[in-house]
């Protein structure tokens, strides 16, 4: 394979019944075969398929280092692109995804990180689950968080030279790199921007410990990783009722309002399970990694 144009990467963690979904919408791409490479890097996971049902234009690699963060180093330590596409094994990215996000970039000039839409979907459309509701409705604002200059891994697209530049993700979090990575490339004068015709589409969680999971990992990576002064922040900020949440979620004219009361009530839920998990935190237990 020649030098391709772009490298996407996925870190995989026991969820390897998830990847032949990607691997099917990547397929499918509008943007040529030839011209990208999928780098999914194994990160200890119980069990491993066999090599020979990958693509030819695809690579396993493999991270011992828990972590996703840690795995996605591995893989652009690797990667031949010149630009770096970042997804998730859940996520399943539509076919103009790739030539979205590059054309995305070309006109901010190459130099910036490019952040695509994340669109949740339940399971049954007709039929959501309270937690689907929540989900859809809180879940990823991809949108949101450029304008607040971070973007999450489920769809971000990066200059492989900004790596050389501001340095790679910080391997110790397990919630939070991708937040911090952006941080520094801003700090370092490159732009952030929202890529809304570049778009992978992602699950809802269906059950309520799916939210506890990541209520949990977040809060691990707020609280045990970055800066002294935005961790105390964050201690601080865990305490106080998440009212700017409750606003948005009431002011959501989409969905119903007994499903906005319901994912308030979710919300609140999931306040106390912060709180609870930040004193844990606190009292010398190790964050979770999934």
């Amino acid at each position: 394979m020649s030098k391709p144009q772009v490298s996407v990467i996925v870190p995989v963690y026991n969820h390897w019944d998830r990847m032949p979904h990607l691997i099917a919408c990547l397929a499918a791409q509008t943007f040529p075969l030839a011209q990208f490479e999928l780098l999914i890097v194994d990160n200890g996971s119980d069990h491993l398929p066999p090599v020979a049902g990958l693509p030819p234009w695809a690579r396993l690699l493999h991270c011992a280092a828990p972590g996703s963060y840690a795995a996605r180093n591995v893989a652009i330590a690797e990667a031949r692109g010149n630009v770096l596409a970042f997804t998730d094994a859940d996520c399943r990215p539509e076919p103009g995804w790739i030539a979205a996000g590059l054309t995305c970039l070309e006109r901010s000039g190459g130099h910036a990180l490019a952040a695509g839409d994340i669109r949740i979907v339940p399971e049954l459309e007709y039929a959501p689950t309270p937690y689907e509701v929540y989900d859809m409705m809180l879940g990823l604002p991809q949108r949101r968080y450029v304008e607040r200059g971070y973007a999450i891994t489920a769809n971000l697209f990066v200059p492989h030279a900004v790596f050389g530049e501001v340095g790679l993700f910080d391997a110790r979090r397990f919630s939070g790199g991708d937040a911090d990575l952006c941080r520094r490339a801003v700090a370092a004068g490159h732009g952030l921007i929202f890529c809304e015709q570049s778009v992978v589409v992602h699950p809802a969680r269906r059950a309520w410990d799916e939210l506890v999971v990541k209520a949990k990992r977040i809060k691990g990576g707020q609280i045990m990783a970055g800066p002294l002064m935005r961790r105390l922040g964050w201690v601080f900020r865990t305490f106080v009722p998440p009212v700017s949440v409750w606003r948005i979620v009431l002011r959501a004219r989409s969905f119903t309002w007994r499903q906005r009361l319901m994912v308030c009530m979710i919300k609140t839920r999931l306040w106390g399970v912060e709180i609870l998990e930040m004193l844990h935190l606190l009292t010398g237990r190790e964050p979770g990694r999934r």
